[in-house]
């Protein structure tokens, strides 16, 4: 796309989760003109899903608006450092400072009900069918079956794990606080976005508002690409 004259946009996604998860945003904003590419990691350390979302990065044109859900916004708190990420976008997200992990972050919030539904084997950790509601009750159970189905299963140890980086202290920031998560506290959310000087919006969502209230997620992403044009 040697022609584009957007912002790239690149996705990363949280636990139980894959690239599938922003299916309803990538098709309109491609539409728009940007290049959109979603990180596929695979969940097996924080080390390594900060690798694939900087190699992802690397791999598309310049500048970059990275939005990441859930535990993505951990990976784009790190991965946020790279020099052609200007914009980051944080979708009921995780957004640990520097002296903080993703469960030291958790853990100053109440522990939301999809906890009462894991179970772990084989070193990961699962999310039973019975949390799917906890997770994205707002969505159709067809579509909760999907999400069930597709989600990548993270390793045990993942949110105890620390790399350098807090992107959010020196890139502007954007934040959709999810106010009916039952996965991610909203209080964490609001007090994340607080602390990052985001730019906040708030919406009546599951944990997951990218499918189930795409139209106001695609409006914040497009808000942010906005404002990097009009540098």
């Amino acid at each position: 796309m040697s022609s584009q004259t957007k912002p790239t946009i690149v996705f990363a996604h949280g636990l139980w989760a894959d690239g599938s998860c922003f299916s309803k945003l990538i098709p309109a904003l491609q539409a728009e003109g940007h290049e959109v590419f979603a990180s596929q990691h695979g969940l097996n350390s924080l080390e390594s899903d900060v690798a694939c979302v900087n190699f992802t990065i690397d791999h598309v044109p310049g500048p970059v608006v990275l939005v990441g859900h859930s535990y993505g916004g951990t990976l784009i708190t790190k991965a946020g450092m790279h020099d052609r990420v200007r914009a980051l976008v944080y979708i009921a997200a995780l957004a640990p400072d520097e002296n903080e992990t993703s469960q030291d972050q958790q853990n100053q919030f109440a522990r939301t009900p999809v906890f009462d539904h894991i179970e772990v084997g084989g070193g990961r950790i699962w999310l039973k069918p019975s949390g799917v509601p906890d997770f994205c009750g707002d969505l159709p159970e067809a579509e909760q079956r999907l999400v069930l189905a597709t989600g990548a299963v993270p390793d045990a140890n993942l949110f105890n794990q620390q790399v350098p980086g807090t992107a959010w202290k020196t890139k502007p920031s954007w934040y959709i606080v999810a106010n009916n998560d039952r996965t991610v506290n909203p209080e964490l959310e609001r007090a994340a976005a607080k602390r990052m000087g985001a730019k906040t919006y708030d919406v009546d969502s599951s944990h997951v508002p990218m499918l189930s209230h795409p139209e106001f997620v695609l409006d914040v992403i497009r808000d942010a690409a906005a404002s990097i044009q009009s540098e």
